[in-house]
């Protein structure tokens, strides 16, 4: 089994959903008291989010880079990011290391591409919905029309990500609107 290099905190309550959900395909895989090979790297979602609000990229990308060196010299054989946005910055993480980056556009096409579908709707931060990195992958290496909400509606969908859901909070008025 490879140890897995989790870059996490954007925020905790994101990185604990992949850290349950890989523990519990390797148990379905392996059984018995099997659970994953991992080691996590932790960012302050604080410095994450000052960065982003003032889109400074190039901060975010070396912060990104130093996350996957810590993790290669720890040991890690691959490297998974837990968040969605920060994938905005998977150069900076593969030209920073020599171990494999799993990119969550090449797991979502593939499982997309096996379940025949051919247009998906796309929710996530601001950056994710309006930025090319997640439809221009899902487009061009799967084939897969990506279609995004209105700017009122996307508006709605980041501020509650970043109202709610990264402080573990799932209103049932958020899940109306």
């Amino acid at each position: 089994m490879k140890k897995i290099g989790l870059i996490g905190g954007m925020s905790w309550e994101s990185s604990k959903v992949y850290y349950e959900l890989i523990n519990e395909r390797v148990k379905k895989l392996l059984g018995g008291y099997h659970s994953a090979k991992c080691i996590l790297e932790s960012v302050d979602f604080s410095e994450i989010q000052k960065f982003q609000k003032n889109e400074d990229w190039k901060q975010l990308g070396e912060l990104m880079a130093q996350c996957a060196k810590n993790l290669e010299r720890g040991g890690a054989e691959l490297i998974i990011l837990c968040t969605n946005t920060m994938h905005l910055l998977s150069s900076d993480i593969e030209e920073s290391v020599d171990i494999p980056f799993l990119h969550i556009v090449d797991a979502l096409g593939e499982d997309i591409k096996s379940k025949k579908l051919k247009k998906v709707g796309l929710l996530g931060t601001m950056f994710t919905m309006e930025k090319d990195f997640y439809k221009k992958k899902l487009q061009t290496n799967f084939g897969i029309e990506v279609l995004i909400p209105e700017k009122e509606d996307r508006q709605i969908v980041h501020q509650t990500i970043y109202d709610e859901l990264v402080q573990g909070i799932f209103s049932d008025d958020s899940k109306i609107r």
